[in-house]
């Protein structure tokens, strides 16, 4: 089925991308979702909606409804740590229920990651499957069993990707995996290391998978050593190389602006290389720094 949503025709007339990230954090609050979401500015074309991604905060759906009233389209982050497969469908459904479009469908971090040990996890599907499952409700109007959907369900679905997983062929067959089983757009986690990046990315050009889906590259802007080096010794996805760790330091007190500066230079190299359709702006919950980091980058 047809998805009309901006980001949908972004990918279909080849326009540079530029997606943002908005996490509101534990609230349940409505005007301080709506402000997070307002700081992000008007420059992305849609907002990824974090689903407790570092831990116990406001649904991915709720906030997802909250960007739809302020004139937002969201991209609804959905991950299948929380959920069986029968819930997944029933909050997919839901989704395309509130007019919600676009889906990013992962597996998400192990609840030890996020602070929450003591809760269970489901991972009744991974993340491929789970882009399968939503694809085929899509194209199909179908569920997992059969069971035609009544109502329409068109959904742009998207995947997450780490372009430092080691070795590289495994990491292009989970990519290919991915974009086989429907993923139309890729987010990847925050690249730091420009060099790396771009040797996936050729890789990944060369097997075709940039003719085949629009690979946006997420950056971050660092505030601080500290939070540098928290996030690199705590998630193996943020592969933040030392020299980027001295520069912060370095900066001392500056360091937010020192780290807004790394973020733009990166920015600036990641639009140089081929195959790339896109930038996705990770907040972390600093949504007012969007704005700057748009303008000093030219996107």
């Amino acid at each position: 089925m047809k998805v009309d949503s901006k980001l949908a025709k972004k990918i279909e007339t080849g326009d540079f991308i530029v997606t943002a990230e908005c996490a509101p954090g534990a609230t349940a609050s409505g005007a301080t979702a709506e402000a997070a979401l307002k700081a992000l500015g008007s420059k992305p074309v849609a907002v990824n909606v974090a689903d407790n991604s570092h831990g116990v905060a406001l649904s991915s759906m709720a906030a997802s409804v909250a960007a739809m009233k302020l004139g937002i389209e969201p991209v609804l982050q959905m991950v299948t740590r929380d959920r069986n497969r029968i819930a997944l469908q029933s909050d997919l459904l839901g989704a395309a229920s509130l007019g919600i479009k676009n889906v990013l469908c992962m597996s998400g971090y192990h609840q030890t990651l996020i602070g929450r040990p003591e809760s269970v996890n489901v991972f009744d599907i991974d993340s491929i499957q789970f882009i399968e499952l939503t694809n085929r409700m899509s194209e199909n109007g179908v569920l997992a069993d059969g069971t035609s959907i009544d109502g329409p369900f068109p959904m742009l679905v998207g995947a997450a990707a780490n372009p430092f997983l080691k070795p590289l062929e495994l990491n292009l067959l989970r990519l290919g995996q991915k974009v086989e089983a429907g993923a139309r757009f890729v987010q990847t986690h925050a690249v730091f290391d420009i060099q790396a990046f771009g040797q996936w990315l050729d890789a990944a050009r060369k097997e075709g998978f940039t003719k085949k889906t629009a690979i946006l590259a997420s950056v971050y802007p660092l505030e601080s050593v500290a939070e540098a080096q928290k996030l690199r010794d705590t998630y193996a996805e943020f592969c933040i190389p030392d020299e980027v760790i001295e520069r912060l330091k370095k900066a001392g007190d500056a360091g937010k602006k020192e780290g807004l500066a790394i973020c733009v230079e990166t920015i600036k190299q990641l639009k140089a290389l081929t195959g790339l359709r896109g930038i996705h702006i990770l907040s972390g919950g600093k949504e007012a720094v969007v704005p700057d980091l748009v303008a000093a980058s030219g996107l």
